[in-house]
C-alpha cells in the first residue's frame, strides 16, 4: 500500500554540463581565493621585511623578499589557470547554446517535412494554375454580364453623324410637304404705308 502512495522522484533538470559547468566555477572561486591570500602574505612579508632593514637584519629582510619574489610566480600562474577555467566555462555554455540552436533547426526540418508532404510542388503548381483559369473565367462572365462581349463598340465619329442625320430628319418632318409655288403667300404692299398715329390719339380712340 505504501508503494501506491509513494510521491515519483522529480525528474532532474541539470545536465552533466550543467554539473561541469558549475566544478568549474568552483574551482575558479577557490583559485580566486587562494590568490587574495598569497597577496595578503606579500603584504604581511613586505611589511615584515621593512622592520628589519630598520633593525640591521638585512639577511632576513632579503629571504623574505625572495618569498615575496616566488609567490608573485605563483600569482602569475593562477591568473593563467584563472584564464583557462574563464574561458572553458564560456565554451561548455556556448556549445550548450549550439545545441539548441542546432535542436530548433532540426524540429524546424522536420516541421517543414511534414508540410511537404502534405503539399508538394505539384500541388503549388496545379492550384495556381486553378486559380489562374478561375480568374479569367470570372472576368469573362463578368464581360458579358456587362455586355461588353461580341459588341463591336463604335467610335466617336460614327455617332456625331448618326446624330446628325436624326436631327436632320426632325427638322424635315415638322415642315409640312407643299411645293412652294402653292403656298399662299401675302402679296407685297405697292402704296406707301400711312405713318403711325401718336400716343395719344391712339388713347382718344380707345376712350371713345
Amino acid at each position: 500500500m505504501g508503494g501506491l502512495f509513494s510521491k515519483k522522484k522529480p525528474v532532474s533538470r541539470v545536465t552533466e554540463q550543467d554539473k561541469a559547468v558549475l566544478k568549474l566555477k568552483q574551482t575558479r572561486d577557490k583559485l580566486k581565493q587562494y590568490q587574495k591570500k598569497i597577496m595578503v602574505n606579500q603584504e604581511k612579508e613586505r611589511t615584515l621585511a621593512k622592520q628589519c632593514l630598520d633593525q640591521g637584519r638585512k639577511d632576513k629582510a632579503l629571504r623574505l623578499l625572495k618569498k615575496k619574489k616566488f609567490q608573485d610566480s605563483l600569482l602569475e600562474k593562477t591568473d593563467v589557470q584563472l584564464d583557462n577555467l574563464e574561458k572553458m566555462v564560456q565554451d561548455i555554455e556556448f556549445a550548450q547554446v549550439e545545441i539548441q540552436v542546432v535542436e530548433g533547426l532540426k524540429g524546424g526540418n522536420e516541421a517543414l517535412d511534414a508540410l511537404h508532404q502534405i503539399m508538394s510542388l505539384d500541388d503549388v503548381e496545379k492550384i495556381m494554375g486553378d486559380t489562374e483559369d478561375a480568374i479569367a473565367y470570372q472576368r469573362e462572365i463578368d464581360d458579358l454580364l456587362a455586355g461588353g462581349v461580341g459588341v463591336e463598340q463604335p467610335d466617336d465619329d460614327e455617332l456625331l453623324a448618326e446624330l446628325g442625320d436624326l436631327l436632320g430628319a426632325e427638322v424635315e418632318e415638322q415642315l409640312p410637304d407643299v411645293p412652294v409655288s402653292d403656298m399662299d403667300l401675302p402679296e407685297a404692299p405697292t402704296h406707301e404705308l400711312e405713318k403711325t398715329k401718336t400716343r395719344q390719339e391712339q388713347r382718344t380712340m380707345v376712350a371713345s
